[in-house]
């Protein structure tokens, strides 16, 4: 009796690597990539993105870097970190113009030291941000004074071509404020800045073992008179365990106020992810009287079945739902119909073979499709992907429509992404590029998809 011969097992590898590759190239064929600029690194030269990037009303983008500049920061020395203006071509298909805007100082000079978050603009074209160490703070990282963090502000020259100016907002004074700031900052209607601190807050013991707390949310409040400082309060304070932990920047704020965003961990800790959590999706309400306190409603605690690790960077839509990835998915949190009850969640897309491992949120067009990107995927260089809302209202279609190749070409996205007027996306990767100067590796690049 002669036995069926079954196909090997790498001529189905091979037949499932061509369908994917087929997929992946009708899905990408429509959008073209191309790098802005690479980062160069070294002492005098930015490296490694520290989030994404944003425009001024001229189409200037500006971005800010975790590595580059002087190399005298805490913690343990190495550098302080960049700002760059890129400044589009006079001619088309010309080339971007870099300019190095400000270095940090660090600790040593009371200045912020390594960004660790992206950047926002005002009205005026005022730049805003975090370092996740420096200031004038009293933190001490492995017996290194190294500060507990600052908010910055860059104001553009009154004329072209002059230096920007650094204004150092706050300081985090001790670890009770809040200890190692992240993310994107938000601005609310009043010009109150929200933000997030991954440690700090003097609540919780067991989040780590060398920074203190498990992080806050912190409200930054102008001062009625120029000049004068401005005003920190924090909103809430995390304890770990069911209330989360290490809360991530990218807060979304709503109509009436209140503040939404995502912890890493936290949660439920007798879960798939013992013992530490899966993380959460929290609102905080701002208080009923002036002078009150905010009231914290955990919306969702993952379970590691539908995800774990959420990245921050939450979205509205125009119906009050939130947006946002976690390390298993694109998911949606539907508001109860009647401001009461529990949130619903949605899985709209769950990651596979041809996008993983997603380090930032989603982006919404002017259509109501999304836009994200993974660290790793169909190409093990990181994509960039689209999903389209289907009238079903549960999972949406995906597309790839750009994997990222290596140097020279960019690897590793990380950050959110932003439109221009005309449908052209840009981010930023944290490796690729052409730069030379981070000890044998690329050093991060800005790039554009254009459809």
């Amino acid at each position: 009796m002669h036995c069926k011969e079954h196909p090997r097992p790498t001529i189905r590898l091979l037949a499932l690597f061509t369908v994917v590759v087929a997929l992946a190239s009708a899905a990408s064929a429509q959008w073209n990539d191309k790098v802005l600029y690479s980062f160069q690194g070294g002492a005098d030269a930015g490296s490694v993105p520290a989030g994404g990037v944003v425009f001024d009303k001229q189409g200037n983008l500006y971005v800010a870097t975790t590595d580059g500049g002087p190399q005298s920061c805490a913690p343990i020395g190495g550098a302080c970190g960049t700002v760059y203006e890129l400044s589009p071509p006079v001619k088309k298909g010309g080339a971007w113009t870099a300019t190095l805007i400000r270095m940090f100082e660090g600790k040593r000079s009371n200045d912020a030291s390594v960004p660790t978050g992206g950047l926002i603009i005002d009205g005026a074209g005022n730049l805003y941000g975090v370092t996740g160490y420096g200031g004038t703070g009293d933190c001490i990282l492995v017996g290194v004074p190294a500060g507990c963090g600052t908010v910055y502000e860059l104001s553009p020259p009154a004329q072209k071509g002059g230096p920007w100016t650094e204004t150092i907002l706050y300081s985090f004074p001790t670890s009770n404020e809040g200890y190692l700031p992240n993310g994107n900052l938000v601005f609310d209607g009043a010009g109150n800045l929200y933000g997030a601190t991954t440690f700090g807050g003097g609540r919780g013991t067991t989040c780590d073992a060398f920074y203190q707390y498990c992080g806050a949310v912190f409200e930054l409040s102008p001062p009625k008179t120029k000049g004068d400082k401005w005003t920190e309060k924090v909103l809430h304070a995390f304890t770990g365990g069911m209330d989360g932990a290490n809360p991530n920047g990218g807060l979304a704020l709503d109509s009436a106020g209140a503040v939404y965003g995502t912890t890493p961990i936290g949660g439920n800790s007798d879960g798939e992810c013992k013992p530490n959590g899966c993380g959460t999706v929290f609102k905080l309400a701002p208080p009923t009287m002036k002078g009150g306190t905010w009231t914290e409603k955990m919306i969702h605690r993952f379970n590691g079945k539908d995800g774990s690790g959420p990245n921050g960077g939450l979205i509205f839509d125009t119906k009050g739902s939130v947006y946002g990835t976690s390390d298993a998915a694109v998911f949606r949190m539907m508001p109860p119909e009647t401001g009461s009850g529990p949130w619903t969640q949605t899985i709209l897309y769950a990651f596979g073979i041809l996008a993983n491992h997603p380090g930032a949120g989603v982006t919404f067009d002017t259509r109501g499709n999304l836009y994200g990107t993974t660290a790793a995927g169909f190409s093990s260089y990181g994509t960039v992907f689209r999903l389209k809302p289907e009238q079903t209202e549960r999972e949406w279609t995906f597309s790839l429509i750009h994997g990222f190749l290596g140097a020279p070409d960019g690897a590793g996205p990380a950050a959110s992404m932003v439109f221009d007027k005309q449908g052209n996306l840009y981010s930023t990767t944290e490796g690729g590029g052409t730069g030379q100067g981070c000890q044998g590796n690329p050093c991060g690049t800005v790039f554009k998809v254009s459809p």
